[in-house]
């Protein structure tokens, strides 16, 4: 493919052809970025092109994409998502300029539809009839959403504590679903063993090249909505690091190829003991495992599979990292939710409840234009939503019972 200049390992920095590899590093085994001719690229995807671009969804990036052509594009519409001016959070944490990006209204509610698209699209381009992938379960449910309409047959693994909710939208989009009796980590791994085994196509976070490559169009597509004011910083949760890695990719290449003058800082934000990105960025660098336990289930890992690029990011983009517990995480879904209108998963929120910390720790200035990316929708975890919120007042279908708990719940100090 002529646009693309090759493949270079984040880990060792080997360069390799795209004919010659498909997965990761040949010399190291380490994960793959996606090197462009930006030169090329440069004379086509430009400012006044995009204005006159019709489609609005990612495939609007085409040119900065590793697929051939249209051809094997998912017709469903992944991006634009909205991006709204944030009122009461702003004034809340005393912000001139805060945007929430609400990546839940993808097809499959979800992020991940970004980078499922372009994983498929390699796919059959290659010719290949099965995707296979592991996932906690938006990377799965959003692999069996887009496959489905693309007649492509999807297995996924998936750990067993994975919601119910996620478990349902792979069923109903027709995957083989395969719960493991394990962690995130020990599905990734089988996922892979299987790979070796049956040829199959796998679209792994972290393993897959190309995954990156969808992620990096949130980028491209937030300079436009801001219309090309790149932000000051940008607030990502992180579990194995893939969508930090692509969010700079994409800022990074929009920079390269003259569509912004300067980057932003990112901010990644992990959950209290999954946070081995967090860590390694404050030390040597270096990923180690972790516990993962966390009740952002889309952020929990142990081993961030793309853990050495998220690291990168940060250190690039001159940005830094925070952890956040769930107490933390389940407060955030509400106060979005009831501020913004946003209903946001766990993981989603993750993004918030960093912001809040990172402001009441001085980490943002008042005059700074911040933008919080949320990854999923509240419906994909219903059950953490409740524990936010609590349960319903129950009473009997009687007026006397509706008197008295009205009356009790106007009395000051009642909860709502």
């Amino acid at each position: 493919m002529k646009k693309i200049s090759g493949l270079k390992c984040v880990n060792c920095g080997k360069e390799s052809a795209l004919a010659k590899v498909r997965y990761v590093c040949p010399e190291c085994s380490g994960n793959l970025q996606v090197v462009y001719d930006y030169a090329s690229i440069r004379k086509k995807l430009t400012r006044k092109a995009l204005a006159k671009n019709l489609d609005p969804t990612i495939w609007r990036y085409l040119d900065a994409l590793p697929i051939r052509g249209l051809k094997h594009a998912v017709p469903l519409q992944i991006g634009p998502t909205p991006l709204y001016r944030s009122r009461v959070l702003a004034a809340d944490f005393g912000l001139k300029g805060l945007f929430i990006k609400d990546d839940g209204r993808n097809p499959s509610a979800s992020f991940k539809d970004r980078a499922g698209a372009i994983a498929i699209a390699r796919a059959l381009e290659e010719g290949e009839k099965l995707i296979t992938g592991a996932s906690t379960g938006n990377a799965a449910s959003s692999l069996a959403c887009l496959a489905s309409v693309m007649g492509l047959r999807t297995i996924i693994f998936v750990p067993q504590s994975a919601p119910v909710a996620k478990i349902a939208q792979l069923l109903v989009f027709g995957a083989t679903v395969i719960a493991v009796e394990g962690n995130y980590d020990q599905a990734f791994d089988l996922c892979l063993q299987a790979t070796a085994e049956y040829g199959w196509y796998n679209r792994n976070t972290g393993y897959n090249p190309f995954t990156r490559e969808g992620k990096k169009t949130c980028s491209f597509e937030l300079l436009e909505q801001l219309e090309w004011r790149c932000p000051d910083k940008v607030f990502v949760p992180v579990g194995d690091g893939n969508i930090i890695s692509g969010i700079w990719k994409g800022f990074y290449e929009a920079y390269l190829l003259g569509l912004i003058d300067r980057l932003p800082k990112l901010v990644a934000v992990q959950a209290e003991k999954s946070d081995a990105i967090k860590r390694a960025h404050e030390t040597d660098g270096v990923i180690r495992p972790v516990s993962g336990e966390t009740i952002a289930d889309s952020i929990s890992v142990s081993i961030p599979r793309d853990g050495q690029a998220a690291v990168a990011a940060l250190r690039e983009s001159d940005g830094f990292a925070i952890s956040v517990s769930d107490s933390e995480v389940l407060e955030a879904i509400k106060v979005l939710a009831r501020a913004e209108g946003v209903f946001a998963e766990p993981a989603a929120a993750a993004s918030i409840a960093g912001l809040k910390k990172a402001v009441a720790a001085g980490q943002i200035r008042p005059g700074e234009r911040v933008v919080a990316l949320i990854t999923g929708n509240g419906l994909k975890d219903v059950a953490s939503a409740m524990k936010a919120v609590g349960q319903p007042h129950r009473i009997a279908p009687k007026i006397e019972d509706l008197r008295r708990l009205i009356g009790a719940l106007d009395r000051p100090g009642a909860p709502l």
